[in-house]
Parts: C-alpha cells; sequence; structure tokens
C-alpha cells in the first residue's frame, strides 16, 4: 500500500521489451534506497513494481523491475521511453504518518491531460474522465494521478467546459509542482489514474456481482444511508 505522497522523481534509464513484457531501470536519483531489498515494492507513476534488482548507491541508486503485459495495455507505458521522468514512493511503513489516502498502486485506466490553467500561484489541470471510471470521480473525492494523491475539485460531466467528454479538474500548488513530474505534463500528455479504493469497495458491498444469487443479501438500504447522511 502507498500514501500518493511522491518522495522522488527518478528517470527510466533503460526499457527492455520482452515476450512477457518489458523490464525497466529507473535512475532513483534523490530517493533514499537504504532500506531497500529485493521483493520490495516501489510506486512507479502509480504503478506498484517489484524490485528484482537494485544498486542502492547514494545520489547514483537505481532498480530493475518487471512490468507485464497487463500493465502494459492498462497503464500510460506506451508514452514511456528512456530518459522519462517518473514519480516515485516506497511502500508504506506502520509507522508512515498518513498524508495522502489509501493508493493499492494497481491503476485503473489512462487519462489525457485537456487544459492547463493558471491560476493565481497554482496551475489548474482539466483531465479526462473515463467513462468507465467517472462514477467514482466525486468533487473533494480523492484520485490517484501518475501516484499523487489529489483532491478532484470540480467535475464537468457533460461537456460543460468545452470537452468533447466528462472532465474534472486538479489545482495544484506550487509545492506539488515541484516535487513530482507535474512540471512534465502537456496538453495531450497521458497519465495513470487510480481512482479512491474506499469507493470500489462501496460499490461492491452495495451492488450484486456478476449474478452470483448466492452472495449474501446486503443490509444496507437507501433509508440507511440517508439517516447517516451519505445520500440527499
Amino acid at each position: 500500500m502507498f500514501t500518493g505522497i511522491i518522495e522522488a522523481v527518478g528517470t527510466i534509464s533503460a526499457i527492455n521489451v520482452n515476450a512477457q513484457g518489458a523490464r525497466l531501470v529507473i535512475a532513483t536519483n534523490s530517493l533514499d534506497m537504504s532500506d531497500v531489498k529485493l521483493g520490495d515494492s516501489i510506486a512507479t507513476n502509480g504503478i506498484c513494481l517489484t524490485v528484482v534488482d537494485f544498486n542502492n548507491g547514494k545520489g547514483n541508486g537505481s532498480y530493475s523491475a518487471d512490468v507485464s503485459n497487463e500493465t502494459l495495455q492498462r497503464t500510460g507505458f506506451a508514452g514511456y521511453k528512456v530518459g522519462s521522468k517518473v514519480n516515485l514512493e516506497k511502500a508504506m511503513l506502520a509507522s508512515t504518518r498518513f498524508g495522502g489516502h489509501m493508493v493499492s498502486g494497481h491503476v485503473d485506466g489512462v487519462s489525457e491531460i485537456l487544459a492547463i490553467n493558471n491560476n493565481g500561484n497554482s496551475i489548474e489541470y482539466w483531465l479526462s474522465m473515463p467513462s468507465d471510471l467517472a462514477h467514482y470521480i466525486a468533487e473533494k473525492g480523492s484520485v490517484t494521478i501518475d501516484g499523487t494523491s489529489l483532491t478532484v475539485n470540480a467535475l464537468a460531466e457533460d461537456g460543460s467546459k468545452g470537452h468533447s467528454q466528462g472532465s474534472f479538474r486538479l489545482t495544484i500548488v506550487p509545492h506539488t509542482v515541484k516535487e513530482t513530474i507535474f512540471a512534465e505534463y502537456q496538453v495531450g500528455s497521458k497519465v495513470n489514474i487510480e481512482v479512491d479504493l474506499i469507493a470500489r469497495y462501496l460499490e461492491r458491498l452495495l451492488t450484486k456481482s456478476g449474478g452470483n444469487e448466492h452472495a449474501p443479501a446486503s443490509n444496507v438500504t437507501e433509508s440507511m444511508l440517508l439517516k447517516a447522511g451519505f445520500i440527499k
């Protein structure tokens, strides 16, 4: 598990494609590698990758990780190349301060940067909202973009902002721009998106899945949700 608080910006130093997928080598730059072991997880642009080889040299550390064909198909990997910058976060510890939200490192899809606008000292990004993920994205809810935990500030589900598809807005403060790869984004950039994990579990609990007639009936009712303030 991760928190979505980026620890360092790394650089892809090698991509070796094979029949099973690909092997990446990531230069970790300022990431503290002193406690990294084989088999550890490091979120790389929001993708949970397993360390299969590493060099924990101070300032010039690196790690290698295998990427499956499933990951290649579900993420923005097609746009990566040697020299691409990536957000890095090591798996959280039980003692870690929880500054972001629960992030699994399992990318749900790819979103596109539709517009970038300055707003005071912050920058507003409008991103496309994949139709199969739109119902998980809520105003003031959490979303993970390339591994960064962020708050959704506005929704435009009907194309009212001039975009041909549903979209959502993120407001990024200077510190986040400095500490992540947001400065690298341009209109048209593709980014990995992971929706709120809690929203997925709630959907599973509140709806029948797969037509399983033996699934236990839920005790959650509309009146219960109204009383608890979840719906109005």
